[in-house]
């Protein structure tokens, strides 16, 4: 029999063909696909706001469809959610995660139902649960502010202090009380320091009532802790409407555009705030989910480390903000 250029290609053509019969569709459709990437972050401050500005950053670069959500630190509404896109078939959910422990069940649901878990900011107390992790010790946040107030302390309130604390245990109780915890050891370090109150304000506006209630409250109060970016502006603010500047100073966790302005500000209210790198912590999240994936290695868990700013060190408060603007 002679083989011919047009038998050859009928040949061929039959082939393929049989091989597409032999194929799923669903497995042509998912080669084919988009990966899907769900964000989820439990409240809308700057700082979340950053963490998905650089998932979807670094997701959208590298061409995956990314869908968000904020949970508005509703431990129902994230379960929820999770398990929305459980339902939906993701293939990877970068989360940080509202509680280190109630958000493990609902995340270890996704893992068994093959979607690749990356936590971020907080993590999980059980690390088996996520493909990778990537936070800043909440500890190391709080020290940081600490050393920063205990060296103030010194330098120009003579050794002493009585410090009022902003908390958020109604919230992330264990993130809260690491940075309550890690700022209140490393103030009292070598200063006569007395902690006077603490309540809860994580948002601005509550902030500012609880704030100015305490210094009504407890008019020697001469420092203010704030353990995130919203009790910290709140805070900055009561401070300033109680016409207390110069007299009571702030301090801080987080970094965003509205607190590098607070330490740039001649009012001498914000002293120091020790800031994360949301941005470069979403993207690092994307880009391991997106890694995993495509079957390669990344680490476990990976420590970003604490970014301090303060008022002392304006250099270095500006080129933060100009990294805020891209």
């Amino acid at each position: 029999m002679k083989i011919t250029k047009r038998s050859m290609l009928l040949a061929t053509g039959g082939l393929m063909m049989a091989a597409l019969v032999a194929t799923p569709m669903s497995v042509l459709a998912q080669s084919a696909k988009k990966p899907v990437i769900a964000s989820v972050v439990f409240q809308g401050d700057q700082f979340m706001k950053s963490l998905q500005q650089g998932i979807r950053q670094a997701a959208t670069a590298a061409g995956a469809e990314v869908l968000e959500v904020n949970i508005d630190g509703d431990q129902t509404k994230e379960t929820q959610a999770i398990d929305t896109y459980i339902s939906r078939g993701v293939d990877a959910i970068v989360i940080a995660p509202l509680s280190v422990t109630n958000s493990a069940a609902a995340l270890k649901r996704a893992r068994e139902a093959g979607i690749t878990v990356v936590a971020l900011n907080g993590g999980l107390k059980d690390n088996s649960i996520p493909n990778a992790t990537f936070r800043t010790a909440n500890a190391d946040l709080g020290k940081s502010s600490g050393e920063a107030a205990a060296a103030f302390i010194k330098e120009k309130l003579g050794g002493k202090a009585n410090v009022a604390i902003l908390a958020l245990d109604g919230l992330i109780a264990e993130q809260s009380k690491e940075r309550v915890d890690g700022f209140k050891t490393a103030a009292a370090n070598g200063t006569q320091v007395n902690f006077v109150a603490q309540q809860d304000a994580w948002l601005p506006e509550r902030a500012v009532t609880v704030a100015t209630d305490l210094l009504t409250a407890h008019p020697d109060i001469n420092v203010i802790y704030a353990a995130n970016e919203g009790g910290t502006i709140g805070a900055m603010q009561a401070v300033r409407n109680a016409g207390l500047a110069g007299k009571v100073f702030v301090f801080g966790i987080d970094g965003s555009e509205q607190l590098g302005k607070g330490l740039l500000a001649s009012d001498d209210v914000l002293q120091a705030v020790t800031a994360q790198s949301p941005v470069q912590m979403g993207a690092d999240g994307a880009n391991a989910a997106l890694k995993i994936l495509n079957k390669q290695q990344v680490e476990k868990e990976t420590v970003v480390p604490t970014l301090p700013l303060n008022r002392n060190d304006p250099a270095t408060v500006k080129k933060f903000l100009e990294s805020l603007r891209g």
